[in-house]
């Protein structure tokens, strides 16, 4: 298992991860309402404007405030 920082101290295993892409398009969007309407969202921005979205291969969708490129391994 290998977890990848996601800001302010949140980890996300990066094995499971299916897609990382920017927030400010409108599937995106659309993929976040989604989660936050069958709870399968976690909010990992801790109050700062979200910049990534990040889809689990569990349906979770996770929300953290760094860029994109800065998600790596």
């Amino acid at each position: 298992m290998n977890l990848i920082d996601v800001g302010y101290g949140n980890r996300i295993n990066s094995d499971r991860i299916v897609a990382v892409i920017g927030a400010d398009s409108a599937p995106a969007k659309r993929i976040v309402s989604a989660a936050k309407d069958s709870n399968t969202a976690i909010d990992a921005t801790c109050g700062k404007k979200t910049k990534t979205v990040i889809v689990m291969d569990s349906g979770h969708v996770v929300m953290s405030a760094k860029e994109p490129g800065m998600i790596k391994e």
